[in-house]
């Protein structure tokens, strides 16, 4: 199993929601949260005075699925989060090692 982080732009949220869906990914965890990467942040100006703001709002998206779905759902958040400019985000995937289902007590793929 792994799970897969994506941090996004937040304008993008409903199309990656939307090419995830399509694709059979039902369930994910999403957070909104601020940071800056190789975009170092916006300048921006303000009734004549300049200003940087160095952390962008961005939203995380979390899915753990099991190996053989990693390919199918990272090639999903590509096509709804990429415009092809500095900021569009990045995927990190990680091993899992086990899940737990709390309600039934399964364990594993089954879990998922």
């Amino acid at each position: 199993m792994k799970s897969i982080v994506a941090i996004i732009r937040q304008e993008k949220y409903q199309d990656v929601k939307n090419e995830l869906t399509a694709v059979g990914c039902q369930g994910m965890n999403v957070s909104e949260i601020k940071g800056r990467g190789s975009q170092k942040g916006i300048k921006e100006s303000y009734r004549g005075s300049s200003y940087c703001i160095d952390l962008i709002p961005k939203t995380r998206i979390e899915i753990v699925t099991k190996d053989e779905g990693v390919d199918t759902i990272v090639k999903a958040i590509q096509k709804g989060a990429k415009t092809g400019n500095i900021g569009d985000g990045k995927i990190f995937i990680y091993p899992i090692d086990n899940v737990i289902r709390i309600r039934t007590g399964e364990e594993g793929d089954s879990a998922v």
